[in-house]
């Protein structure tokens, strides 16, 4: 069976869809919050690599560990999913730069597939253009050797895959509605920022989940049969 590491960077922002999908195929999850636990011993054969309000342009020092472990990880072509920081730190592992973008994003985006998006064994089995949900101030440039497959507005790079199995989604395809609260209320600064209420988060989110949750699914399937 094979044996999946999420890293978790704040309690509150969990694998969501992807362990709901993990869980259906039998398949269980070990758990690191980083800046407590410290990293496992190694990355599985797959691995998820969460959210979370920081930076990892922070001068923390367990941020330079984490980016050094997923390098590692990643030069070992090893299956990795990225998730908003977690796509972050990918992409600064692979030495692109992350920088802040134009304005917050938060809340359901639009985005749009790229040509290498439509045809990729994920993204391509979707729609051209779909919603996805958004908690992010930061944005990354194309890591070497990766290949965009997403992009909105305000984020002209949304989604990457670096190599066949290493995916970086500055979106969030896991989100649950418990997790929409979650956000809603430990980062409501943000919200206040961005002049939305959580409300009106929670209102656009919530009938596109399912959808999100079926990418969830599809990644995860694809991920977990690469791992043979």
């Amino acid at each position: 069976m094979p044996r999946v590491v999420c890293l978790q960077h704040v309690p509150f922002e969990g694998p969501g869809a992807f362990a709901e999908a993990l869980t259906k195929r039998g398949v269980s999850l070990e758990y690191f919050l980083v800046p407590m636990d410290g990293l496992p011993k190694d990355a599985g054969d797959l691995l998820i690599v969460m959210g979370g309000p920081m930076s990892v342009n922070d001068p923390d020092q367990w941020i330079a560990e984490e980016t050094t472990f997923i390098r590692s990880a990643l030069l070992a072509g090893k299956p990795v999913i990225g998730v908003c920081l977690g796509s972050q730190f990918m992409a600064k592992a692979l030495g692109a730069t992350v920088r802040p973008g134009q304005a917050l994003e938060i809340g359901m985006t639009p985005v749009r597939l790229t040509d290498k998006g439509k045809t990729d064994p994920v993204f391509g089995a979707g729609p051209e253009s779909f919603e996805v949900f958004e908690w992010h101030g930061e944005i990354f440039d194309l890591p070497q050797d990766s290949v965009s497959l997403a992009g909105s507005n305000l984020a002209p790079l949304q989604a990457f895959r670096h190599g066949g199995h290493a995916y970086g989604l500055l979106f969030h395809l896991e989100m649950e509605e418990g997790g929409i609260d979650s956000l809603c209320r430990e980062c409501a600064p943000d919200l206040m920022k961005a002049r939305l209420t959580a409300q009106q988060v929670k209102a656009a989110a919530l009938p596109q989940l399912p959808h999100l949750h079926e990418m969830a699914d599809r990644l995860i399937g694809h991920l977990l049969h690469s791992t043979g």
